[in-house]
């Protein structure tokens, strides 16, 4: 069997989080489920707890669309599973919101089909259908879908991510340094770290034969996005 791109395996649990800006314990319960205020929930981004560590592209895919909802919505983990799982059963795909069908065209019927079902209130709802008869992206979705890009070649799937936006040079891809941040193919924290040992941002933009804008890209997303301390 080949594997996709969205099924490889690229991060450990505590990586994933850290390059996503969200608590470990929080990726590990989108993944896993567990047991809150004793209720047991099932996982979000996986149709059952599997034990694994490994995080795949896919997941991570998942994962920034749910810190997106998170932050914009307060969006709960219940919330949520019922339309991915919907969108799951109706593509028979295992990452739904890593393919290119429900984003795209008549495709995003699903989306409006995935939110009644799921009963979730209009103000967490990615896809509306006004009169005009045009759906239309509300904006978290809309958010999400500016800062991925999709392959035909690969079945529609999500092959790249700009996680500080389309403006933005900062890149994740699974084909490039394993999947880590980088801004013209120099990891992100690299650059990061030459500045905290003191270098400036300018003199580390040359010795990389990168832009300053290209570099200032790089230190924002470490500091703003990764939530990561100078």
């Amino acid at each position: 069997m080949v594997m996709t791109v969205l099924e490889r395996e690229l991060y450990d649990v505590p990586l994933a989080a850290e390059i996503l800006g969200v608590p470990r314990t929080t990726l590990h319960y989108w993944l896993e489920g567990g047991d809150r205020r004793g209720r047991t929930y099932a996982p979000v981004l996986r149709p059952a707890a599997t034990g694994s560590h490994a995080v795949t592209w896919g997941e991570f895919v998942e994962a920034r669309y749910l810190r997106e909802y998170r932050r914009s919505l307060g969006a709960t983990m219940q919330n949520l599973r019922a339309f991915i799982e919907h969108l799951r059963d109706e593509l028979a795909v295992p990452y739904p919101l890593a393919s290119a069908r429900p984003w795209v065209g008549p495709g995003r019927h699903l989306f409006i089909s995935a939110q009644e079902k799921a009963g979730l209130p209009p103000e967490l709802w990615a896809c509306v259908e006004p009169q005009s008869g045009v759906m239309l992206l509300l904006p978290p979705a809309e958010s999400f879908l500016e800062r991925v890009e999709f392959d035909p070649a690969e079945n529609g799937a999500v092959v790249r991510l700009r996680p500080s936006g389309p403006d933005s040079a900062v890149v994740i891809d699974p084909e490039v340094r394993f999947g880590s941040p980088v801004v013209g193919g120099i990891p992100t924290e690299t650059i990061a770290e030459q500045v905290d040992a003191g270098d400036s941002v300018e003199s580390v933009a040359r010795d990389f034969g990168l832009d300053l804008a290209t570099a200032i890209d790089a230190l924002r997303f470490e500091r703003v996005d990764r939530g990561r301390a100078a």
